[in-house]
């Protein structure tokens, strides 16, 4: 081929090449015409409308007075703990009690062979007795010798004899009277009693065994459960809030189960402790509860809310509406479009499934509690 005619070939071929750009460029903007036109707009966000509202919760917001509590983790303690124990030696004879009753002051719980201890008694009475004979024969022979003596027919010395030998004699029945009442007690001690209302534990010891009054061990542990007592701790943070609470009356305190589901019992704060761990940054406090069906058990671990406080007419929402973004805490709001919009908010106190909301909404304002992980700004929602 000449040169003449290469040229001639590669400018029809550049004419194509610009042709088929020239007709893609004509073919894009007649479709970007076509996007833009009036009617098809109105296409677009009428689709864009019909798109499916996503379901939702929602709950208004309202004013209410709001109780604002403390938080603390508890143990409770058996308002009283007696470890019963033997205070004579000898056989146990028999137990009274059933392990895990109920059992109340001054119950028989277990008896000692008591005949030892009766055989003391006896002896020290009849001993008692022997020596008032004693006494009144001495005291006899004074008077004689108190109408012999002016007379000269008794000396001197014969009459303080006489006089100390009735006062030696009437210490002996003092004596006396006293072993009486250690024999009455040690015979009394044969028979073990409850010192307090309360529950038995479990035996640790059986019948026909030698209990000593030296021994640790006990015959069974009786612990109060009603009332009953729970130690708990707070921040350190919160002892001003506990401080003003107990100086304004009685606290109310709350027990939990560890989950903070089931209330368990209601009762009132009596102590705060003394001083404030360093290790911990925490103070103790101790309750008291009536724990009237005993659902609270010595050794258990619970949740204690304490009533420092009341706060009235404040806007609360459900706790579940509030949200944390980028920009801080907000809720979703639902229009009269029945759309939900993001609304910055400054929550407060926490008090149950209510949070306080400080700023950002007003009573009456409808928000969305669920499914804030699908919305958007303007999105469409539908409550069920």
């Amino acid at each position: 081929m000449t040169e003449e005619g290469r040229v001639t070939h590669s400018s029809g071929r550049l004419s194509r090449v610009r042709i088929v750009w020239l007709g893609a460029g004509l073919a894009a903007v007649g479709v970007f015409a076509w996007l833009l036109a009036p009617g098809r707009s109105r296409s677009a966000a009428a689709t864009a409308h019909a798109a499916p509202a996503i379901q939702v919760e929602s709950a208004v917001a309202k004013r209410a007075n709001v109780p604002v509590y403390l938080q603390g983790l508890g143990t409770v303690q058996a308002f009283y703990t007696v470890n019963v124990t033997s205070q004579v030696n000898g056989q146990l004879q028999k137990v009274a009690f059933e392990e895990g009753e109920h059992v109340k002051r001054g119950q028989l719980l277990a008896q000692i062979d008591p005949r030892p201890y009766q055989a003391a008694l006896d002896l020290a009475v009849a001993t008692h007795a022997k020596d008032l004979a004693a006494l009144a024969n001495a005291e006899l022979d004074l008077k004689r010798y108190e109408v012999l003596a002016p007379q000269m027919l008794a000396s001197k010395q014969t009459l303080d004899s006489q006089r100390a030998l009735v006062a030696e004699d009437k210490a002996q029945v003092a004596e006396d009277a006293a072993n009486i009442e250690a024999a009455r007690t040690e015979l009394a001690y044969t028979q073990i009693r409850s010192p307090i209302n309360g529950v038995t534990g479990i035996r640790m010891v059986d019948p026909g065994n030698i209990v000593l009054s030296s021994s640790s061990t006990g015959i069974v542990v009786v612990t109060q459960l009603q009332p009953i007592a729970v130690v708990f701790t707070l921040p350190e943070t919160d002892l001003a809030a506990v401080q003003s609470a107990m100086a304004s009356g009685p606290v109310t305190a709350v027990a939990f189960s560890q989950d903070g589901k089931t209330q368990l019992d209601v009762g009132k704060i009596t102590v705060i402790g003394n001083e404030i761990s360093t290790t911990t940054g925490t103070l103790s406090a101790k309750a008291v509860f009536p724990n009237p069906r005993r659902t609270l058990w010595p050794g258990e671990f619970v949740n204690v809310r304490v009533l420092a406080r009341e706060e009235h007419n404040v806007v609360v929402i459900p706790s579940a509406a509030v949200q944390v973004g980028p920009d801080g805490p907000f809720t979703y709001l639902i229009t009269a479009q029945s759309t939900a919009e993001p609304q910055p908010v400054t929550p407060g106190e926490q008090s149950g499934d209510l949070t306080v909301i400080e700023k950002g909404l007003t009573a009456g304002e409808r928000v969305v509690t669920s499914n804030q992980f699908r919305l958007f700004a303007g999105a469409r929602v539908s409550v069920y």
